[in-house]
């Protein structure tokens, strides 16, 4: 299976931490980090949806010919968006149980 917003690879790059954060309400740099690599796989995914436009948009034109590389985009689109939906349940689903522990 394809890993079309890249994360598969770069977990074995991610370097865990012994200490704590800074604060607990801050996050510190995790939190920053987290935000920007989230925000970068939304613009890949979008990046890709439009590629896959264009191609389809292309393709009824008569600029190109080849079905195959439009399937292929629009594939590739799909997938990306599902995969980004999952992460975003499963944060969904992981800020619901924090919601529900008790102080």
């Amino acid at each position: 299976m394809s890993d079309p917003l890249g994360l598969v690879n770069s977990i074995g790059r991610i370097q865990p931490t012994l200490t704590p954060p800074a604060s607990a309400a801050g996050g510190g740099a995790n939190a920053t980090d987290f935000r920007d690599e989230l925000m970068r796989q939304v613009g890949e995914v979008n990046r890709l949806q439009q590629d896959a436009t264009v191609a389809a948009e292309d393709l009824l034109t008569g600029q190109r010919n080849d079905v195959e590389a439009v399937m292929l985009a629009t594939q590739k689109a799909d997938s990306a968006f599902r995969m980004l939906l999952a992460v975003r349940n499963k944060v969904m689903d992981a800020y619901d149980e924090v919601k529900q522990m008790r102080v």
